[in-house]
């Protein structure tokens, strides 16, 4: 008798909550709204873009789509500044706009969550021209301080050693009011204080304002950095300890250079997550209708990211996204480091919750450029039939890969904050190029004959409209795929996986009552024969449900499971005859 996993025994418990909400073991698709589809001509993706394009999305199978902010801001950071939280950034278009999409969205039947990006505003944000002002109402809504005298050369400097994401001193003095505020990010990014009830209060209305206006729920952007240690007896903050690795990090002016015990990670920022987590609870309850989900993003550690969904007494996020699998997780990857980053979420959930993995997202390399073009099929295969929810940025279900950008054409600040020779590995711009639509000019993005950010080369040969014309292709086999995955197995079965080697996966999904599905992933480069009846009851004869593109078998095909070849960088689905 084969033991059964922890992971069997936590679906078990997942089942017994009755998967009954919408968003449940959901398929979820990130859009970058200024890279999707531009309807006006202007090189940009804006939301009547998005609005044209829900029924691909709906024909895909996806359950919701959450956008990138889509907020007014002078995009700095492309929408990551805002400047007002309450108003569409007029690039993308109009409330009017906005609100045809909510109504074609649900005409269609597919949810739309926003991002919210709490931590920060721009800094040409109404609230914080009045706190440079010294408004009584926004005197507090940022970080302030006045900094500190050298006692050697009599200057003023920072209140602390702190570094940006972006490089160089997290403090930017203003001359107006004659103090530092504090900036995570960009210099244009002010950190909000969240130790300032009233910014607490103003964020839940911004929640509640766009609930109002229909969307489904929200992703909370750079969770981490809400909170930053309190400010000391003596009215100051402390300085970071050094990371002292001049391998990695050579350069003082990097982010890396000091250990965030301070600006990261605070005790604070769990409560805060929990309380959003009420004010959505809370409208569902005074309006009805479906539930509302909450998304995270936390690049924290693993013991951190699990405590987002709860305490055991309050709850939280409905999806903390599993950053451990997709920081952990790479080209040089073992079958055995995938399992065990599998089972390590698997068996760390709190009952009544559901696993998600995400491989690609728009500050990450795209999957088909990071784990090889020819495992494009494999990734996808992977994430569809995973437990829980699924997470796709949008370009992997057609394979997109990175685009080259050069200094000249860089606009990511990360980047920009840079030099020519460092550059590339700190941009997210290759990531972010234009949806490739179909053959015509500029892919289909746009009628544009400049696009924000260059299209791919290859765009007439990889492409929506030629793959789903295509009788296979790697949008055929993502549209198999989250078709099976709404079978019982996948959405409530057990998961039993195991690292036959270092190159193979094999895992089964079964519920009691329905179909034994089996996966076998062949990460390596050379060619397998496996006897899947070894690991699994799969009897002498097993269907190919969906398969890669570069396998020997095809949709269908009954194959013998005894003798099952495991071509190189293949996934298959089969299913028990």
């Amino acid at each position: 008798m084969r033991p059964e996993s922890a992971a069997c025994l936590l679906l078990a418990v997942v089942g017994l909550v009755g998967a009954t909400e919408w968003w449940e073991s959901g398929n979820y698709y990130q859009i970058y709204p200024r890279s999707f589809r531009d309807s006006d001509g202007d090189g940009i993706g804006d939301l009547n873009g998005v609005t044209e394009k829900l029924q691909y999305l709906k024909d895909i199978g996806f359950t919701g789509t959450w956008l990138s902010p889509i907020f007014k801001s002078p995009m700095v950071d492309f929408g990551y500044d805002i400047s007002d939280f309450y108003t569409i950034q007029p690039e993308y278009g109009t409330m009017e706009d906005f609100e045809r999409m909510i109504a074609k969205a649900k005409e269609v039947g597919i949810k739309i969550i926003l991002d919210f990006v709490p931590n920060h505003s721009s800094d040409q944000n109404e609230w914080f021209t009045k706190s440079v002002d010294s408004d009584p109402t926004y005197k507090d809504y940022y970080i302030w301080h006045d900094g500190k005298v050298n006692n050697e050369t009599g200057e003023r400097e920072p209140p602390s050693n702190w570094n940006s994401e972006f490089r160089y001193s997290a403090w930017e003095w203003n001359d107006v009011r004659q103090q530092y505020y504090l900036h995570q990010f960009a210099i244009q990014q002010p950190d909000l204080n969240y130790r300032n009830p009233a910014v607490v209060n103003e964020m839940k209305n911004v929640i509640r304002f766009w609930l109002a206006k229909g969307v489904s729920g929200f992703r909370i952007d750079a969770v981490p950095y809400l909170f930053e240690v309190d400010l000391d007896r003596y009215n100051e903050y402390p300085d970071e300890p050094l990371t002292n690795d001049s391998v990695s990090c050579p350069d003082p002016d990097d982010h890396c250079w000091t250990q965030h015990i301070y600006t990261q990670d605070q005790p604070e920022t769990l409560d805060m997550v929990y309380q959003w987590r009420e004010v959505v609870d809370e409208f569902h309850e005074e309006h009805g209708g479906d539930q509302r989900l909450l998304m995270t993003e936390a690049y924290t550690s693993f013991d951190n990211i699990i405590l987002y969904y709860g305490n055991g007494v309050r709850n939280g996020s409905h999806i903390p996204f599993n950053f451990d699998f997709l920081s952990s997780i790479n080209n040089a990857s073992t079958a055995g480091d995938y399992v065990d980053h599998i089972k390590k979420w698997m068996n760390a959930m709190p009952a009544g919750v559901y696993a998600n993995w995400v491989l690609g997202n728009h500050d990450n390399k795209r999957v088909a450029s990071r784990f090889g073009v020819q495992r494009t099929d494999l990734i996808n295969i992977l994430l569809q039939t995973l437990p829980g929810h699924a997470v796709t940025f949008n370009g992997e279900e057609i394979g997109m890969t990175d685009v080259w950008i050069s200094w000249e054409d860089t606009v990511d600040p990360n980047a920009c904050n840079s030099n020519p020779d460092i550059y590339y590995d700190r941009t997210r711009d290759p990531e972010r190029t234009p949806y490739q639509w179909d053959a015509s000019p500029q892919a289909g993005f746009t009628s544009a004959d400049h696009t924000w950010l260059p299209v791919a080369d290859d765009y007439k040969t990889n492409n929506a409209l030629q793959q789903l014309r295509a009788p296979r292709s790697h949008l055929q086999i993502f549209k198999k795929l989250v078709q099976v995955r709404k079978e019982p197995s996948f959405r409530k079965g057990g998961l039993d996986i195991q690292a036959v080697d270092d190159d193979v996966i094999v895992y089964s999904r079964q519920e009691t009552g329905s179909d034994l599905y089996v996966i076998v992933l062949n990460l390596g480069g050379t060619a397998k024969t496996l006897d899947l009846t070894k690991y699994y009851s799969l009897g002498s004869q097993a269907e190919v449900i969906t398969t890669s593109l570069s396998s020997q078998y095809i949709d269908g095909d009954v194959v013998t499971p005894s003798q099952f070849v495991a071509n190189p960088y293949v996934g298959t689905v089969l299913v028990k005859v």
